[in-house]
């Protein structure tokens, strides 16, 4: 008998790791939709790219996951961006 990995703490790891990459992006959103606010710009491209990295650590791909592997494809480098070092 081996020592395997703990899938639920690696998604929770995982979901961490989400966390703290979409952190910049949404502030650097908060400045966006602020200015385009003020302009009386559309902020509805905004909006959905916010609701994007909010719901990410949701996504389905982390529930469904099998094994580290599976974690590390679901990371959307065009959501989310690069990944983090560790994977």
């Amino acid at each position: 008998m081996g020592f395997g990995i703990n899938m639920s703490k690696a998604k929770d790891i995982h979901r961490d790791n989400i966390r703290e990459a979409r952190k910049d992006k949404l502030a650097a959103l908060d400045i966006e939709y602020q200015r385009a606010t003020e302009t009386g710009a559309d902020t509805s491209a905004i909006v959905a790219k916010k609701n994007a990295l909010r719901d990410y650590p949701a996504h389905a791909g982390i529930t469904t996951a099998q094994n580290t592997q599976d974690l590390k494809a679901d990371w959307d480098t065009s959501i989310l961006g690069d990944k983090p070092r560790q994977y």
